[in-house]
């Protein structure tokens, strides 16, 4: 069964930093494109990186507002892929989530319609 299951999400200050954890079962993450999206309360879904499989460049992509503070990175061992979150304010509140892209995506970006799999998303809270 191909599933992903998102982990990390918490409350955290102002400031703080997280590190979400996406893993994968039923499929090689290393193989696909994968990206990192969120939606807070009645807003619309944003794609905020993205990382190409490793046949692909195997470049990463980030949304501007979040260049310098957040980096995604694959973990091929542990068949997961990271996002690493630094210097996270209110605005980033939101629920988080993986999602792989469709067989034969190279390169990857943030179009939620070229991801196919999501996970159930981890919530992630900054507040003081």
């Amino acid at each position: 069964q191909v599933q992903l299951v998102e982990s990390g999400g918490d409350l955290v200050q102002p400031g703080g930093s997280l590190r979400l954890t996406c893993t994968a079962s039923g499929f090689q993450l290393r193989n696909y494109a994968i990206a990192w999206f969120r939606q807070a309360p009645g807003k619309d879904r944003e794609g905020l990186s993205a990382i190409s499989p490793t046949m692909g460049n195997g470049n990463t992509y980030y949304l501007d507002s979040v260049k310098g503070r957040f980096t995604i990175s694959r973990n091929t061992a542990k068949n997961t892929v990271y996002l690493q979150m630094n210097d996270l304010q209110p605005e980033d509140t939101a629920v988080y989530y993986c999602a792989a892209g469709h067989p034969g995506l190279r390169v990857a970006f943030l179009d939620g319609t070229d991801y196919g799999t999501w996970g159930q998303g981890t919530q992630v809270t900054v507040s003081s």
